[in-house]
């Protein structure tokens, strides 16, 4: 009983904090449309908030607004550089968790049928907030965003690594460690940036020849058309059931399902390989320029760990933040990760010294 009231509080907490998200970054919205979406969806998020706010009562539990001002402010503070959809799209990924949990409290006995209904059209709802986001988010580059974040965080390990393993064998040198480390940057960049423009471009081709089968589905065959999509909602992580119904409603309403089978790549492969070398190079940066500055590699590589860390907890925390993971969770991921990097190149460098007798 314990666990079902605290997860009621939980819910309850998630809605109502969504709802001053929504609804502050509505109010300093530029763009129209989105504007009105984004107050639109903070109503039904507000609507979610008491249907949650119902049960507590009817179990005698007192909520407390626990609102997370520092959250909505670092939102509101991203939405003047980038658009409120991509900062949206990335709290929404959050929510795939968010569903399951509703899900699972769907199937337990602690619900009347009524009830039952109506948290199954909250799924729906918040299901359909996902969809809604990561289109918007998708006209105003929301995959440049993230290009831009994966190049940054590969080049500061895969660089900190390779100065590391450098510095143990040319630690007098820090200025050859420093022109090794911006060579092979700029070869990564070179090879990212190409890996994610092939790696677009086979996303389109692979998606029109779908999109061709698909229509040619739909008229042939209607009803086996309709189980490809319910496939398709399976694979994206919805429960079965959830998509079974999915399906049926769509059926039932007339709506023309051949659009829901359509996939479309809006990314540009240019504009994704130029964001992501260019990323890369930016992260190569943070290792690199004290091997440019200080007399001994040795000397170096502590500023460059330094540097390194400082950037990696920066990107870790603003995606943290947005995206409900805990902050320090995520910092010591991306921080332990590039430091084991840099630790095994460093030992496999000084390995390499001793069997080759290597100094500079």
């Amino acid at each position: 009983m314990e666990n079902f009231l605290n997860l009621v509080e939980k819910f309850y907490q998630g809605e109502i904090n969504d709802y001053h998200l929504y609804l502050a970054l509505s109010k300093s919205q530029k763009d129209e449309e989105l504007k009105n979406r984004l107050s639109e969806i903070a109503q039904i998020e507000k609507n979610h908030s008491l249907f949650w706010k119902k049960i507590a009562k009817k179990y005698n539990i007192e909520l407390k607004d626990k609102i997370n001002t520092s959250k909505i402010k670092i939102a509101a503070f991203l939405q003047k550089f980038i658009s409120a959809a991509i900062i949206l799209s990335l709290l929404e990924a959050g929510e795939n968790s968010t569903v399951k949990e509703y899900y699972s409290f769907l199937k337990s006995n602690a619900l009347d049928e009524k009830e039952k209904a109506i948290l199954k059209n909250i799924i729906l709802e918040e299901i359909e907030h996902e969809s809604i986001f990561n289109k918007e988010s998708k006209k105003f580059g929301a995959n440049n965003v993230r290009d831009f974040i994966l190049g940054m965080n590969d080049g500061i390990v895969e660089i900190l690594g390779t100065v590391a393993g450098l510095s143990a064998v040319y630690f007098t040198n820090p200025f050859l460690v420093g022109i090794s480390g911006s060579i092979v940057g700029i070869a990564g960049a070179l090879s990212m940036g190409i890996g994610a423009f092939i790696s677009v471009r086979s996303q389109r081709q692979i998606a029109q020849s779908k999109n061709e089968r698909n229509e040619m589905l739909f008229s042939v065959a209607p009803k086996r058309a309709i189980e490809v999509l319910k496939q398709d909602l399976i694979d994206s992580n919805i429960d079965e059931n959830i998509a079974t119904e999915i399906t049926k409603k769509l059926q039932d309403s007339n709506t023309d399902l051949s659009k829901f089978l359509t996939q479309e790549v809006e990314e540009n492969e240019l504009k994704s390989g130029f964001f992501t070398a260019i990323a890369y190079l930016i992260g190569v940066l943070f290792p690199v320029t004290p091997f440019f500055i200080f007399k001994t590699s040795i000397g170096a590589l502590p500023f460059s760990i330094l540097l390194a860390f400082l950037a990696l907890s920066s990107v870790g925390t603003v995606v943290s933040i947005v995206s409900g993971i805990s902050i320090r969770k995520k910092i010591f991921e991306m921080v332990t990760s590039s430091f084991f990097a840099a630790a095994f190149s460093f030992g496999f460098g000084k390995l390499m010294q001793i069997l080759f007798h290597v100094s500079v």
